[in-house]
């Protein structure tokens, strides 16, 4: 370590730096230098195949537009609310919310309701195919004439009764 090294000389620089790393690595730290090169190589080789290239190419290119539209903050606040979320969440807060939900498949998931809402559906369908037939007149006398036929009385007999009886049950829950 007595000789002076020229202050221009960098191939005599690179030598001695080769042979400093040459004595100072372990043989582990070679197994595991070993170890990262190939697993940088294995990289670099899927990154070779058209598919995997295209992929990562797509994906820059959405996060490019997530990142100039600014939705990569509404995404990051988005993932800081849920993983809040989970984390303030407890196994009673849970319990409950399943109890919740299987309380509601049983109340919505019968016969009764799947029923109900085909034949909602079909009356809509109905009626909107009848009220496009059937081009209102208008005026007082159309409606009357109207008022007068006997389905029309029952129509307004029966939205009556429903009404009457959804206003007592109503009241009767408060």
């Amino acid at each position: 370590m007595t000789e002076m090294s020229h202050p221009n000389d960098p191939t005599g620089d690179m030598a001695r730096l080769l042979q400093a790393a040459q004595e100072s690595l372990t043989d582990g730290m070679v197994e595991r230098l070993t170890i990262t090169a190939a697993n940088g190589l294995e990289v670099v080789d899927r990154l070779n195949d058209e598919d995997t290239k295209d992929a990562v190419l797509t994906l820059i290119d959405r996060l490019t537009e997530l990142h100039r539209s600014g939705a990569m903050d509404t995404l990051f606040q988005l993932v800081t609310l849920v993983h809040g979320c989970r984390n303030a969440v407890t196994d009673n807060m849970v319990e409950r919310l399943f109890a919740f939900v299987e309380h509601m498949v049983n109340n919505l998931a019968n016969e009764e309701v799947a029923n109900l809402a085909h034949n909602a559906k079909e009356a809509m369908g109905h009626a909107s195919r009848e009220a496009n037939e059937n081009q209102s007149k208008g005026g007082m006398m159309a409606t009357l004439s109207m008022l007068s036929k006997p389905e029309s009385q029952q129509a307004i007999q029966f939205l009556l009764a429903f009404a009457c009886e959804m206003r007592s049950l109503s009241i009767k829950d408060q």
